[in-house]
């Protein structure tokens, strides 16, 4: 039997000796670049930039003063009688259905001439007092299906609380 010496080994035993380091070699290259490529998971959040933090109030709504409203309004009526008549709580968009059966109109755009009674539609329920209050209205936009129904032609002036009619004295 001859005894082989390192370069001079037969090609069938380099191959084994080849196959046996190579197996080795490619699990430890995996092992340090799977390590290496691991990733944290990181919230969206930590990446987002907040531009109007400063801007941004919680928890506050804006409610017009007086002024605003009759400027933003398209129809402004003076009126004590004024009833929630249907509502369409829990049936999917919330809105108030109101009737006004008399008023004194005070602003107009689009109507010279109010027929009474008529009805509006409000998204918000509106705290409706026992005295002449204001109505600040404008031209109905959406709620078609409705609006055919019931004959809707105005809607609340969103943003607009309900103000008393103040007295001269």
């Amino acid at each position: 039997m001859h005894f082989y010496i390192g370069f001079l080994l037969p090609i069938h035993m380099k191959i084994n000796v080849i196959k046996n380091s190579l197996s080795l070699f490619l699990t430890v290259f995996l092992l340090i670049i799977l390590t290496g490529c691991e990733k944290k998971y990181q919230a969206p959040d930590h990446y987002a930039v907040d531009l109007f933090k400063d801007e941004r109030q919680q928890g506050k709504a804006y409610i017009m003063n007086e002024e605003e409203c009759f400027d933003g309004s398209e129809l402004v009526i003076a009126s004590s009688n004024v009833k929630l008549t249907d509502s369409s709580k829990g049936r999917g968009k919330t809105f108030f259905l109101y009737k006004v059966r008399s008023g004194k109109v005070l602003k107009t755009i689009r109507d010279s001439v109010m027929d009474y009674p008529f009805m509006f539609l409000s998204d918000q329920r509106l705290k409706l007092k026992p005295d002449s209050i204001y109505l600040y209205l404008k031209k109905l936009e959406g709620y078609r299906f409705i609006a055919a129904e019931r004959n809707l032609k105005y809607q609340w002036l969103k943003a607009a609380p309900v103000y008393s009619v103040k007295k001269d004295k």
